[in-house]
């Protein structure tokens, strides 16, 4: 039986949940049937349990903030002529209690227990906190 299985990526020159969301309307972003996707080199080796349920954590400024739903994987052939693989997205953003991550290259599985839980409705539409602020909360363990 397949397990769930989530991914781990760094959003790089992403300074908040709003900047990902514009960076994913845009056309460069989005697959032909206009879902959002992020292109990487490796495909999952453990596609089924990706695809059981899993979501993307997005790391920004350092803090967990936000996961998308994994909805599908796609070939996806660059310019370049290398095959990469498209992480297509559900458009909704979802965000989380914030959690500090240090930088890593690709990205990484993350089990379901180690994921961050959603911010429950209320708070799940709040201002975000300045990343630093939320970081230091998140480190002493009051977020």
């Amino acid at each position: 039986m397949d397990k769930i299985t989530h991914i781990l990526k760094l959003s790089v020159g992403t300074e908040s949940v709003e900047d990902l969301a514009a960076w994913q309307a845009s056309g460069r972003a989005q697959t032909a049937d206009g879902l959002p996707r992020h292109v990487t080199r490796m495909r999952p080796r453990r596609e089924a349990d990706v695809l059981n349920g899993g979501s993307i954590y997005w790391v920004i400024k350092g803090l967990v903030q936000c996961r998308q739903r994994i909805l599908r994987l796609d070939e996806h052939d660059s310019a370049d002529g290398i095959r990469r693989c498209a992480i297509v997205l559900d458009p909704e953003l979802i965000r989380t209690t914030p959690a500090t991550r240090r930088p890593f290259q690709g990205w990484r599985y993350l089990a379901p227990g180690d994921a961050p839980v959603d911010l429950s409705g209320a708070r799940a539409h709040e201002d975000a906190l300045p990343p630093e602020l939320a970081g230091a909360l998140a480190e002493i363990g009051v977020l």
